[in-house]
């Protein structure tokens, strides 16, 4: 399998490089060029975002299969539609648990809960701003698996990933936790938080190399069994480092990460009903913790 990832510079991106080049892929990275991907693979440097640069750096490659992990925007995922158009004859978009931010779901989600078929789409927006599309992440993800769905000359498949933990995670989301509750500091969350559902790093990553093989279309969710909201969340946290959360209701920039007022627990059954087996929430997060301590 000749593989393009676009991306993969950090993060469970970098494990999914490796995990489809142990696999006996054939890997070509595609990024800026700010960080050289792992060894064993081949390497081209652009801006996604400028089409013509992306067409210089591809030449006249082919690939079976494109996994695209950073593509945020309608417009980012209309040129990928126009630049891999006869290069490839699948095109696996990084999606996210996001797009269901505006269902009112109490879940678990199901793939149909945001059908990108008739999602509407706005190029006009403000999308080379990137405090915008920082604000409007979930509204970008939406409208760029809207344009791929309707647009592409290929197969398409939309992985809608849970909150991805674990690993070299460099948002610090769990690592917050970690820190304020060991100390003993406050943690702030929503009234009423809400469940939500994760998945580790190196499962998502090998999530994303299974899908890059398979066949199938459409969007699929990527979540470990089971969900927990904030409060849970703190409780593991206090098991594993032997202190007590101390919770106080907070707002706006003041919450703390992964404190959610909507619901986010996914519902995975097409993915384990196409032949993914998840592991279950319960039996890593400890040891999840417990890394994020160090």
């Amino acid at each position: 399998m000749d593989v393009c990832v676009i991306g993969g510079s950090r993060y469970f991106g970098r494990r999914l490089i490796g995990e489809l080049r142990d696999a006996g892929a054939r890997v070509t990275v595609l990024n800026r060029g700010s960080v050289p991907p792992p060894e064993g693979v081949r390497w081209l440097c652009a801006d996604r975002d400028d089409e013509g640069a992306l067409r210089a750096a591809l030449g006249d490659r082919r690939f079976d299969v494109v996994v695209d992990q950073v593509c945020y925007t309608p417009v980012q995922a209309a040129i990928g539609a126009r630049v891999f158009a006869g290069r490839t004859r699948r095109y696996v978009l990084t999606s996210t648990v996001e797009v269901y931010a505006q269902t009112g779901g109490a879940g678990p989600l199901p793939e149909a809960a945001v059908d990108p078929a008739g999602w509407p789409v706005n190029q006009e927006l403000p999308w080379s701003d990137q405090d915008f599309v920082a604000s409007h992440y979930g509204e970008g993800k939406r409208q760029a698996e809207a344009v791929l769905m309707r647009a592409a000359a290929f197969e398409v498949a939309l992985v809608r990933t849970a909150h991805v933990v674990g690993g070299a995670d460099f948002t610090g989301r769990l690592a917050h936790y970690v820190h304020r509750i060991e100390h003993g500091l406050p943690v702030a969350v929503h009234a009423a938080p809400q469940p939500a559902s994760f998945i580790r790093d190196d499962e998502i990553a090998r999530f994303l190399a299974w899908a890059a093989g398979a066949d199938f279309t459409g969007a699929v969710n990527a979540a470990s069994h089971g969900a927990l909201d904030v409060r849970e969340l703190c409780e593991a946290v206090g098991r594993v480092v032997g202190a007590e959360p101390r919770l106080v209701v907070g707002a706006g920039s003041a919450l703390s990460p992964l404190s959610f007022d909507r619901c986010y627990p996914m519902d995975n059954g097409r993915a384990r009903q196409l032949g993914f087996r998840f592991s279950v929430l319960d039996d890593w997060l400890p040891q999840v913790i417990e890394e994020a301590r160090a």
